[in-house]
C-alpha cells in the first residue's frame, strides 16, 4: 500500500526542486545565446596608431605611389613629413594608406558636403502660412517674413499661403496686395517665381533665392563688420600704455 504524503493527492508526481527548474530554464544554448555587442558607429578612416595591418601600399603626400612597405616604415615617413598616415582603402590587399594632413582633409570634406547640401536645397520648398484668415496681426506677418528671409538665404524656395474665411473671399484684392508687399520686402534676397494665384479659398505665391543678391548682401555685412572692428582696434592701440623704452624715447 502506497503511503500518501501530507498535502499530496494520489496519482500526482512531485515537481523537481526550484533550483533544478531555474537551472533548466536558464540553460544557455546556441539558439538563445545573446549576440555579442557590436558598435555600428562610423569613426571614419583609421589613422596613425589605429592602423595595425602590415604590410601596406603607401602613397606619399605628393600623390606618388611608393609601393608596398612595412607599417613602421610608413609611420616613419609620415612623421618625417609632419603629417598623418591615413588608411584610404581598407578592403584592398594590402590596404592602401596615404600621407596627408588629416585635419585639412576633413575640413575640405565638410566644405564639399555643405556645398552639396546647399545645392540640394534648391529643389526643396518651405511653406509660410499667413494665418488662418486675413485677420492676422501685422506683427505676426513680420515674423513670418523674417522666417522666409532666412529660408531664402539658406537656399530654399518659399511658398506663401494666404487663407480666406467666409466673406473675406470677396476682398481677395487685399490678399494680392499683402503678397506684393511681402515680395517687395524680400526683393533684396529673392525674386517672385509664381505671382499670387487664387485657388478656392487659398492664395499662394512662390519666391526663389537670388544668389547674386544674397552674396552681395553677405559681402556688404562682412565689410560693415570689418569697418566697425577697425576703429576699435585703432582706439585700443592709441590708449595702450607705452613701455619703458618708448617713454624714454619720447620728447620731453
Amino acid at each position: 500500500m502506497a503511503v500518501v504524503q501530507p498535502n499530496e493527492a494520489p496519482g500526482w508526481s512531485r515537481s523537481p526542486p526550484f533550483s533544478h527548474r531555474l537551472t533548466r530554464n536558464l540553460a544557455i544554448t546556441q539558439f538563445n545565446r545573446r549576440p555579442p555587442f557590436r558598435d555600428s558607429r562610423d569613426y571614419g578612416p583609421r589613422i596613425n596608431d589605429r592602423i595595425r595591418v602590415t604590410p601596406l601600399r603607401l602613397i606619399d603626400q605628393h600623390g606618388t605611389m611608393i609601393g608596398v612597405v612595412e607599417l613602421e616604415e610608413a609611420k616613419r615617413l609620415a612623421a618625417e613629413a609632419g603629417l598623418d598616415l591615413v588608411e584610404i582603402a581598407a578592403d584592398s590587399r594590402p590596404p592602401v594608406v596615404r600621407v596627408m594632413d588629416f585635419g585639412k582633409y576633413k575640413y575640405e570634406q565638410a566644405k564639399k558636403e555643405k556645398s552639396s547640401k546647399t545645392k540640394s536645397k534648391a529643389g526643396e520648398m518651405k511653406e509660410v502660412r499667413l494665418g488662418r484668415s486675413m485677420k492676422i496681426d501685422p506683427h505676426d506677418v513680420g515674423i513670418r517674413v523674417a522666417q522666409a528671409r532666412d529660408f531664402l538665404i539658406e537656399g530654399y524656395r518659399v511658398v506663401f499661403v494666404q487663407n480666406f474665411r467666409g466673406r473675406e473671399l470677396a476682398f481677395s484684392a487685399k490678399g494680392t496686395q499683402r503678397m506684393s508687399e511681402i515680395a517687395q520686402q524680400l526683393a533684396d534676397v529673392g525674386r517672385v517665381e509664381m505671382t499670387p494665384r487664387l485657388a478656392g479659398k487659398r492664395m499662394s505665391m512662390i519666391m526663389v533665392p537670388d544668389r547674386a543678391k544674397i552674396d552681395a548682401l553677405k559681402h556688404k555685412k562682412n565689410s560693415a563688420a570689418g569697418a566697425k572692428a577697425a576703429p576699435k582696434a585703432k582706439a585700443s592701440g592709441a590708449n595702450a600704455i607705452p613701455t619703458a623704452g618708448e617713454a624714454s624715447a619720447a620728447p620731453a
